[in-house]
C-alpha cells in the first residue's frame, strides 16, 4: 500500500507561539547548517539538544539553539522519530528529511560557494574605481602608481570573475539528462537523478534508499504511486541512469524492488 510522506517534525519542546528572532539570521543559518551535518554525517536517528554527555544536533537549549530548532521546524528540514519523557522534560530524537538534504546542498554546495564568492567580486569590482577616485585626490602624487595597481586589480577580478562564470555554466551543463523517450515514460525522471546527485554532494558515500527517494519526489508528483515508482525505477536501472541495490537493512519492504535475483532497497549513481 502507497504510504504517506513522513511527518513533518513538531518539535514539542519548543513553543509554537515562538517569539519574534533576537538572533541575526546568518547565526541561526549556521547552526542550522552544523546542526544539517552532523545529521548527514551518520544516517541514524539523533538527539535534537545535547545535555550533558548526551550529544545532539543542536549543542544545548540556548536562544540561538532554539530558534534555530523553530526555523528548522517551519522549514521541515527534520522529522521526528520518537520522543521521551523524563520528569518535565521532553527529549526529541530526529532525523534529517529530503528538505533538509536540499536546504544543506543550496547552503554548502561548491555551487552555493561560488555564486557567493562571483557576488563578493561583482561587489569589489564596482567598488574599486570609488577607491580610486577618492585615493587620487588624497594623494596626487601618488595618482599614477595606484592608477597601474588598481587596473592590474581589476584585471585580476575580471579573469576570476570569467573563471568562476565558466564554472558556474559547467556546474548548470552538469544537470543529468535523460533521453527524450525515457523523460516521456518516466517524467520524473530527471528529478530524481537532479536529486540523488545534490544528496551524492553533501554525503560521503551510502546509497538512498527508496523510501526516501520516493518521499523526495512526492511534493512535486503527489500522484506518483509506489508501483509506477518501482516501473519508472526498472526503466532508468536498465538505462544505466541510477544502479539499484541492496542495503541489507531490511528497512521499508514495501519500497524494495526485486532485481533478478536481489531485493533492491536502495538506489546510487
Amino acid at each position: 500500500m502507497e504510504q504517506p510522506p513522513p511527518n513533518v517534525l513538531p518539535f514539542r519542546a519548543l513553543n509554537s507561539d515562538h517569539p519574534s528572532s533576537v538572533i541575526p539570521a546568518a547565526r541561526r543559518t549556521e547552526l542550522l547548517l552544523e546542526a544539517l551535518k552532523s545529521a548527514v554525517a551518520e544516517a541514524r536517528e539523533h538527539r535534537l539538544f545535547a545535555a550533558g554527555k548526551f550529544t545532539g544536533l543542536f549543542p544545548n537549549r540556548s536562544t540561538a539553539c532554539a530558534e534555530a530548532a523553530h526555523e528548522a521546524n517551519h522549514l521541515g528540514l527534520f522529522e521526528t522519530v520518537r520522543t521521551e519523557t523524563k520528569a518535565k522534560q521532553v527529549i526529541e530524537w530526529v532525523r534529517i528529511t529530503p528538505k533538509g538534504i536540499a536546504f544543506l546542498h543550496d547552503h554548502d554546495s561548491p555551487k552555493a560557494v561560488l555564486q557567493d564568492l562571483k557576488a563578493t567580486l561583482n561587489a569589489t569590482a564596482v567598488g574599486v574605481p570609488a577607491w580610486m577616485h577618492d585615493t587620487g585626490e588624497q594623494l596626487a602624487e601618488l595618482k599614477i602608481e595606484f592608477e597601474t595597481r588598481a587596473n592590474e586589480m581589476i584585471g585580476q577580478l575580471s579573469e576570476l570573475t570569467r573563471r568562476v562564470e565558466a564554472a558556474l555554466r559547467r556546474v548548470d551543463a552538469a544537470t543529468p539528462k535523460l533521453p527524450s523517450i525515457l523523460q516521456t515514460v518516466v517524467p520524473w525522471g530527471v528529478t530524481a537523478l537532479e536529486y540523488l546527485d545534490s544528496r551524492r554532494e553533501v554525503l560521503a558515500s551510502g546509497d538512498c534508499t527508496l523510501r526516501e527517494l520516493f518521499v523526495a519526489l512526492r511534493p512535486r508528483f503527489p500522484e506518483l504511486s509506489v508501483p509506477e515508482f518501482h516501473t519508472g525505477l526498472r526503466r532508468l536501472h536498465d538505462n544505466r541512469s541510477i544502479q539499484l541495490n541492496p542495503t541489507g537493512s531490511g528497512s521499508d519492504p514495501e519500497y524494495a524492488i526485486l532485481i533478478g535475483a536481489e531485493l533492491c532497497d536502495g538506489v546510487g549513481r
